[in-house]
């Protein structure tokens, strides 16, 4: 994959140009159907998402948030690192074309990417104190 294309995410932007190369060979293409669910609350987590097109809805312990997910957010950080579970149901608005990290791949090259893993645990400790 071209690092071009991860540029554009806020947890990889400020990434070395080669963290960023090793980032973008561990990233693989997903794309996923309106009304399909993504990831669902209480799963294992084992992969991280970052969103190139479509839109995302969030329900957090059965409550929809306001907050949609669209072109240039990432989520997934939280299972991947923190708690090893899903914290939200993300289901996918409309069609949607997402870059995936999986966790095999994060634990080859973390060591080697050591701002992404920095970068990641900020996202979720935002996103766990709202």
């Amino acid at each position: 994959m071209d690092k071009a294309r991860i540029t554009s995410f806020q947890p990889f932007a400020s990434l070395p140009a080669g963290e960023l190369e090793l980032l973008a060979a561990a990233m693989s293409d997903v794309e996923v159907d309106a009304g399909a669910p993504i990831v669902t609350h209480g799963d294992f987590g084992y992969v991280l998402y970052a969103i190139e097109e479509g839109v995302a809805d969030v329900d957090v312990d059965g409550v929809e948030s306001s907050r949609a997910l669209g072109p240039g957010d990432t989520f997934g950080e939280i299972a991947l690192l923190v708690t090893g579970r899903r914290t939200a149901t993300v289901v996918a608005r409309t069609p949607m074309r997402l870059l995936s990290l999986f966790d095999q791949d994060f634990q080859r090259i973390r060591s080697r990417v050591p701002e992404l893993e920095r970068a990641l645990r900020r996202l979720g400790g935002e996103r766990l104190s709202q």
